[in-house]
C-alpha cells in the first residue's frame, strides 16, 4: 500500500532521532535460544499484568531464560514506544496494536516475521493482517476482537421480535419496535459524534462493502457504498431511533440494563462486564453477527507481539512469541485475561468450541477486516469522525459528508 507521510510530531521526532543514532540498525549477532539471557518484554494495559504470571510459567520450563515483563498504560504506550525506539532501548519483544504497526516499521525498528516460524495459515486472516505492512509481517497475532450486535432478548421479545436482526432491513424494524413495543427509550445506540465514532461506523461501511482508503492508497469514503453506509448510520439518529448526544467516554452498559438502550455493537470484553456487573440480566441478553448489507462484516481488533530489529536475543523472543501464540498457549491466555485467541486451533476444543455465545466472535472474525497499516491512521479516521458528525447531527447530508471526507483524506495519503 502507498505509505502516507507521517504528521504526528513524535513520529517526526523519532524520524530526525533515528537519523542519528541509526535506529533499526542490526545490533549485530544473537544470543542462541538455549543460553542464558534476560528477555525483556513491554505489553500494554491489563495484558501486561497478566503476562508476568505467564513469563513465570514459562520461566520453569525454561530456567535458562529470565523473561522481564513491563506493564505500560495504553495512555502512555505510544509515546514510550516512540522514545525507546530513538534511543534504541526498543524491549526485545513489544505487544502493538494495530495503529502503531505501520508507523514503526516504516521507521525500520521492527524484525520481519520469520514466516518459517510462523505459518499465516495459523491465524485469523484479519488477526495475521493487522501484523503487515506493504506485504511484510512485522507482527505474529496475540490475540483478536471484533464488534457485534448485543441485544436484550427479553425486550425483543416483548417486542414481538423472535430472531435477532439479520440485515439492515430487520436492524431497522427491530430498533423501531424496541423503542415503540418495549417501551426503551432508544432502539439502539450508534455512537453520534466524538472520537473514534467510525469504530461504531466500521460494521456499516465494510457490509455495505465500503471502506477508508483501498489497498492502492487512494481515498474512497465517497464511494456509492461508503455512501450509502452513511445514510443508513445517519437514519437512525434522524428517525430518533438512536441518540444525537452522549458524553465522551459514555458507557450503554448502563442503560442497556434498564433497557433504554436495548441494542449495541462492541467487543467480546463487554460480556464479561455484564455477567459480572449486571447479574440479574443473566438468560436476557445475547449476541448476534453483524446485520448484513451486502456481506455482514466487522472490524478487526486485537494485538499483535513484534521483536526489535536491534534486538540480540531474536532466536529466544522467538521461542517466547511462539509459545504464546501456538493453540495451547492462546487457550491458557483466553483462561487467563476472556482475550480472543488469534490461533484458529485454539477454538477447536473446550469452552471456545462449544459456548455458542463464543461461536458468534469467531464467526465474525472470519470475515472481519482490519485497517490499512498507515502510520497517521488515527488523523485520517478523525475525518470520518467529523463527517459521521455532520450526518447525524443533520447538518450535512451522507453525500456532501462523505465527499468532504474523501477530500481530506486524500490530503493526507498522497
Amino acid at each position: 500500500m502507498h505509505r502516507a507521510a507521517r504528521t504526528a510530531s513524535a513520529a517526526l521526532a523519532l524520524a530526525t532521532a533515528c537519523a542519528v543514532t541509526a535506529c533499526g540498525s542490526s545490533a549485530g549477532g544473537d544470543v542462541a535460544a538455549d543460553k542464558k539471557q534476560t528477555l525483556t518484554v513491554w505489553a500494554m494495559g491489563a495484558e501486561g499484568e497478566k503476562l508476568a504470571e505467564v513469563a513465570t510459567a514459562y520461566q520453569k520450563a525454561n530456567p535458562h531464560i529470565t523473561v522481564k515483563v513491563t506493564p505500560v498504560g495504553w495512555d502512555v504506550a505510544h509515546q514510550k514506544l516512540v522514545s525507546a525506539a530513538a534511543a534504541g532501548k526498543l524491549p526485545d519483544v513489544a505487544q502493538m496494536g494495530g495503529s502503531y504497526m505501520g508507523e514503526f516499521a516504516e521507521l525500520g525498528v521492527l524484525e520481519p516475521v520469520d514466516t518459517k516460524v510462523f505459518d499465516e495459515k495459523d491465524f485469523f486472516p484479519a488477526g495475521w493482517q493487522q501484523g503487515e505492512v506493504d506485504g511484510t509481517a512485522y507482527g505474529v497475532p496475540w490475540y483478536v476482537d471484533t464488534r457485534v450486535l448485543y441485544y436484550r432478548t427479553d425486550l425483543a421479545k416483548k417486542a414481538g421480535v423472535d430472531e435477532p436482526p439479520a440485515d439492515w432491513k430487520a436492524l431497522r424494524e427491530t430498533a423501531t419496535a424496541l423503542k415503540e413495543k418495549a417501551g426503551s427509550k432508544w432502539g439502539i445506540y450508534l455512537q453520534p459524534r466524538g472520537l473514534d465514532t467510525v469504530q461504531s461506523f466500521y460494521p456499516f461501511l465494510y457490509s455495505a462493502g465500503g471502506e477508508i482508503v483501498d489497498e492502492d492508497g487512494k481515498a474512497v469514503i465517497d464511494s456509492p457504498a461508503a455512501v450509502r453506509a452513511f445514510e443508513e448510520y445517519g437514519a437512525y439518529a434522524k428517525d430518533g431511533l438512536s441518540t444525537k448526544s452522549a458524553q465522551p467516554g459514555y458507557d450503554p452498559l448502563k442503560d442497556f440494563n434498564t433497557g433504554d438502550v436495548p441494542m449495541f455493537f462492541s467487543g467480546p470484553w463487554i460480556a464479561t462486564l455484564i455477567e459480572d456487573q449486571y447479574p440479574d440480566l443473566k438468560g436476557k441478553w445475547a449476541v448476534a453477527p453483524v446485520p448484513a448489507d451486502e456481506t455482514s462484516t466487522s472490524m478487526a481488533g486485537g494485538s499483535s507481539l513484534a521483536i526489535s530489529k536491534d534486538s540480540a536475543h531474536k532466536a529466544a523472543a522467538k521461542k517466547f512469541i511462539g509459545y504464546l501464540t501456538d493453540a495451547k498457549g492462546q487457550a491458557d491466555w483466553y483462561e487467563r485475561t476472556s482475550d480472543l485467541p488469534a490461533n484458529t486451533a485454539a477454538w477447536e476444543s473446550g469452552e471456545l468450541a462449544e459456548d455458542p455465545r463464543l461461536q458468534v466472535f469467531k464467526k465474525q472474525m472470519e470475515t472481519a477486516r482490519t485497517s490499512p497499516a498507515l502510520p497517521n491512521w488515527t488523523e485520517v479516521t478523525s475525518k470520518v469522525d467529523a463527517a459521521l458528525e455532520s450526518v447525524t447531527q443533520g447538518k450535512a447530508s451522507a453525500e456532501d459528508a462523505a465527499g468532504k471526507a474523501r477530500s481530506e483524506v486524500e490530503t493526507l495519503v498522497k
